[in-house]
């Protein structure tokens, strides 16, 4: 019997970082020079369904897996939606160039390839907007109180304009841009950033409701812009959205760094992207800069380096 693989792009959130928790819009776009796969290799006679995620450790029976782990939630999810008591005897394979904690979706990215895997050895492929409200469930195992935009763009693989609790809306760009993207080699879980920024607006509400309405307001003018064609105009709101992810606590030293470096090289705007402390930086670049703009970055001590073309 053939294989059964599905594949996930990772994403980068443009704008609207931590403020999209909170009622704000954001956009997000995917990046296919990185993704998840997800083989479901069936076998015939066997015992059991196992799990194989080299990077992650894990090589066990599904059903073995502890309840939290979110390999074993999206597997139960697909099975809780297809009505499914038992996986026939297979072997699920799980490898990604995502790199984890890093701001590119890579738990998402692992979700969405997972579910569609499984379902298509199952017999019935689920529709993208049944693989993104289970990949959303599995996100709250990550993040804990998760916006929904991670699993949303990366399983409709387009750019997101993205409201909390509205329908999801891609949109067009209305010419190809791109951008650098620099990881800083420091780990960034996004839950403890969500978690201490949801604490700062509890203790300061009107403050971090002005930084919220700030970031937001940038996002409804950034998409703007895209869908006209004019993405250079892109660079200074990425400036000023940088300017208010650092008065609310979320950037580090080594993001600050980047972004420096990327505009002092030629950038048009640079900004951290996703829960910051650590994880990734991008910069918006006009063609024949993206070179030049990569090796400011890695001079300044980025770890990893991404061009990524959007809308071409």
């Amino acid at each position: 019997m053939p294989a059964f693989t599905a594949t996930a792009p990772g994403k980068i959130i443009l704008t609207g970082e931590h403020a999209v928790v909170y009622g704000q819009p954001a956009i997000a776009v995917p990046v296919t020079q990185v993704q998840a796969r997800a083989i479901v290799t069936p076998k015939p006679g066997g015992r059991e369904f196992r799990v194989t995620a080299p990077a992650a450790g894990v090589d066990s029976p599904w059903d073995s897996l502890p309840p939290e782990n979110p390999l074993r939630a999206a597997l139960e999810g697909v099975c809780r939606t297809l009505g499914v008591r038992r996986i026939p005897p297979g072997r699920l394979k799980i490898v990604s160039t995502i790199p984890v904690a890093a701001g590119l979706g890579s738990g998402a990215a692992v979700s969405v390839a997972l579910i569609r895997a499984v379902s298509a050895f199952l017999g019935a492929p689920l529709p993208d907007e049944q693989v993104n409200a289970l990949a959303y469930e599995v996100e709250k195992i990550h993040h804990g109180t998760p916006s929904g935009i991670d699993n949303t763009t990366i399983t409709y693989a387009r750019p997101v304009y993205f409201v909390k609790g509205q329908p999801v809306e891609t949109f067009r760009v209305g010419a190809p841009f791109t951008l650098v993207i620099g990881d800083t080699g420091i780990p960034a879980p996004t839950k403890e950033a969500v978690g201490d920024v949801r604490r700062g607006w509890q203790a300061e509400p009107e403050r971090y409701e002005r930084i919220f309405a700030a970031l937001g307001s940038l996002s409804r003018t950034a998409r703007q812009v895209i869908e006209a064609g004019h993405p250079e105009r892109l660079g200074p709101l990425m400036n000023e959205a940088h300017d208010w992810l650092c008065e609310m606590g979320v950037s580090h030293p080594k993001l600050d760094a980047l972004v420096e470096a990327a505009r002092q090289a030629g950038a048009l705007g640079a900004k951290l992207s996703g829960g910051g402390r650590g994880g990734n930086m991008i910069a918006l670049v006009q063609e024949g800069k993206a070179e030049a703009v990569s090796l400011a970055i890695r001079k300044a001590g980025a770890k990893r380096v991404w061009v990524s073309e959007v809308g071409r």
